[in-house]
This record gives structure tokens, C-alpha cells and sequence, in this order.
């Protein structure tokens, strides 16, 4: 495969952190590229500041720390859609694992716009990221299958949050994600054992997340013979929770008591209204949110689906490593992480956390 500029030099910086001084001849073997190619993007590099040239050889400029076997000195770039509620506890859990060994996090941040995704990832390159992290900003509408190039990335890769398909491009990548269809089957489950035979979902459309919620919440009715009920759509902009608020109202006077909504920001809002409704959580319509960010802050305090999203910050950051120590001997992983069912007064059960 040829590489572009940017892949060689991602690719040299790698070398000169692993090695510390190399000859340019050397590096050049080390890459598989003619040393007349190396010369120049050494030269590149150099201008930039992110070498130092002496007597035909390179070597990180002075303070920059050699890269350790443990991953002590690695810098690696984390990109995700959106900082703030979910992410964050993501992040804070890679981070605790880089620190740990004294490797750097670097963010970058797409706002959920596919086209900034690859200038992200662009940008934690040439800030000399030897690894990533990275949460593309897939949809239902936009999945996988637009994110060839993250494939052919000159460094170690870990998915956070997503799941390659099985074939193409992006099958050999590693991934570390929450379950999020078991736990909607454990949302459902726990309701079904307060005597619930039917639960209806109000969920958004435009996440991966809210994906993988809507196609659970369908293989959890079927698994559990759970009578269907339409789903109700949660605008992603502005969703019109009034609306949605007297449609839970009318499926609770028709005997549908119990409601999954995804994700709590919007359980949270929806209580008031539907107490002002004449609605009263868990005694007319027993409420399940999704996320548990918020969800212990509403009242009543909402049963959330909780997804483990520090352990699975903290466990892609140390794939990433465990990858890094090996230089790419290891097995791809596909690690998903169940989320576990915080039970709160809001679905009217009592319990501890469960799986």
C-alpha cells in the first residue's frame, strides 16, 4: 500500500520514539521507504519541530520523552462526537489508564459531523499520536460503510463505542464497547418481573446508541413474547416532548404502564410534564431511562440502564497499550462490557444494581 506524506511521517515519528537516535538509513530500512523519501520528510519534520537532525541521524527534539515498552511517553489521540454528560466518563477513564502509565491523551472533538471525523484524526497525527482511540460519528442512516480509511491508519487503532462489521475494511480493528441490546433485555426483563406484558420505547434516531437501543428493545420484546407496541419517535433536535408526553399519557390510560425512554436527558424532562398530566411515576407508568448521566437527579429518581462507560474508556486505553507493548502480535479483541440496571424508585421495583 503506498502511504501519503502524513502516514510516512506518523510513521517515522513512531520509529524515532520507539528506537530514540536512529539513522536516517536505518529508519528508511526500518519503514521499507527510499532513503531519498525519508530525507525529505525528516526535513519536514524537523522544520516543524518535531525532530532534530544531527550527523545523519534524528532524534525527538530535546525534553521529548523516548517511548517505553509499558507505553510510558506514547502519545495517544482520542477522538470522540461530543464532550460533556456521556462521553466524559469515557474519556476520564481512558485517561486514568494513560496516566497510570504515563502516557499522554490528546481529544479531538467532531461535534457528530462525519466530514470533521477524518480532520480530527488528521490533526492527533500530526500532534504525534502513536495510537488512537476514536468514536466516528456513525448513524443508522451513515454507518461503517463511510469509514474505509480508518482502516488503512498508520498506528495502532481501538473503536470506542462501535462495533466494525464483520467484513470490509474495519473487521481487523479492535473494539471495546457497551452492550447496549443486553442491556435494554434487562431494562425489559425487570419490568416483565414487576408484571409489565407490554413496555413501549420513546427513543431518538440519530446515535449509534439509539441504534443499538431501538434494534434491543425489538429482539428483547420478541425474546421475552411481549406484545408489540409502535415505537415513539424522540426528534434528535428539538424533540417535542409535549407531544410525547400526551402520547405516554394516552398509552398509559389504554393500559400500557411502563415506558423505556432513551436517554434520560429527555426521561428527566418528561416527568414534570407528565405529572402535570395527571400522570404520577411509578403509579400510573413505570419509567426506565437510558444513560444514567442525569437520571438519579430527577423526581422521582429514574431506573436507569447504566452502560460502563469509565470501564470502557479505561478498557480501550488498555488494549491500546497491551497492542503498543506487543507491536502487533496480539489477536484483534471485540470487548462489549454489559451495562448494569440501576434500580431506582421511578419503575416502582426495589433492588440493587443488576445484570
Amino acid at each position: 500500500m503506498t502511504l501519503t506524506p502524513e502516514q510516512r511521517r506518523t510513521r517515522i515519528l513512531e520509529v524515532v520514539r520507539a528506537q530514540g537516535t536512529v539513522r536516517v538509513v536505518d529508519l528508511a530500512a526500518e519503514i521499507g521507504l527510499a532513503a531519498v523519501t525519508v530525507r525529505r520528510d525528516v526535513a519536514a519534520l524537523a522544520e516543524e519541530g518535531a525532530l532534530r537532525r544531527s550527523h545523519g541521524a534524528v532524534a525527538l527534539p530535546q525534553g521529548a520523552p523516548a517511548v517505553g515498552p509499558d507505553g510510558r511517553g506514547l502519545v495517544v489521540g482520542m477522538l470522540v462526537p461530543t464532550v460533556g454528560l456521556y462521553f466524559d466518563e469515557v474519556i476520564a477513564g481512558a485517561r486514568a489508564a494513560a496516566d497510570q502509565v504515563g502516557a499522554r491523551l490528546v481529544l479531538g472533538v467532531s461535534a457528530y459531523r462525519a466530514a470533521d471525523d477524518r480532520v480530527q484524526v488528521a490533526q492527533l497525527l500530526r500532534s504525534g499520536a502513536g495510537g488512537l482511540l476514536l468514536t466516528p460519528s456513525w448513524t443508522p442512516e451513515r454507518g461503517p460503510e463511510t469509514g474505509d480509511w480508518i482502516g488503512e491508519l498508520p498506528v495502532p487503532t481501538v473503536l470506542v463505542e462501535r462495533r466494525p462489521p464483520a467484513a470490509g475494511p474495519l473487521a481487523r480493528l479492535d473494539s471495546v464497547g457497551s452492550d447496549h441490546r443486553a442491556g435494554v433485555l434487562a431494562a425489559l426483563r425487570h419490568l416483565v418481573s414487576l408484571g409489565h406484558d407490554r413496555v413501549l420505547l420513546a427513543a431518538r434516531t440519530d446515535s449509534w446508541t439509539a441504534h443499538e437501543v431501538r434494534a434491543g428493545y425489538a429482539e428483547a420484546v420478541r425474546a421475552l413474547g411481549l406484545a408489540p407496541v409502535p415505537v415513539v419517535e424522540l426528534d434528535h433536535v428539538t424533540p417535542d416532548l409535549d407531544a410525547v408526553a400526551s402520547t405516554l399519557v394516552e398509552a398509559a390510560a389504554s393500559g400500557i404502564r411502563a415506558a423505556l425512554v432513551h436517554n434520560d436527558q429527555d426521561a428527566l424532562r418528561l416527568a414534570p410534564l407528565l405529572r402535570s398530566r395527571g400522570v404520577r411515576m411509578p403509579e400510573d407508568l413505570a419509567v426506565v431511562s437510558y444513560d444514567d448521566v442525569v437520571a438519579a437527579l430527577a423526581d422521582p429518581p429514574l431506573t436507569a440502564v447504566a452502560p460502563p462507560k469509565y470501564a470502557v474508556g479505561r478498557a480501550a486505553m488498555e488494549l491500546l497499550l497491551r497492542h503498543h507493548a506487543a507491536r502487533g502480535a496480539l489477536p484483534v479483541h471485540h470487548v462489549q462490557l454489559l451495562p448494569d440496571l440501576v434500580v431506582r424508585p421511578s419503575c416502582g421495583g426495589t433492588g440493587t444494581p443488576c445484570r
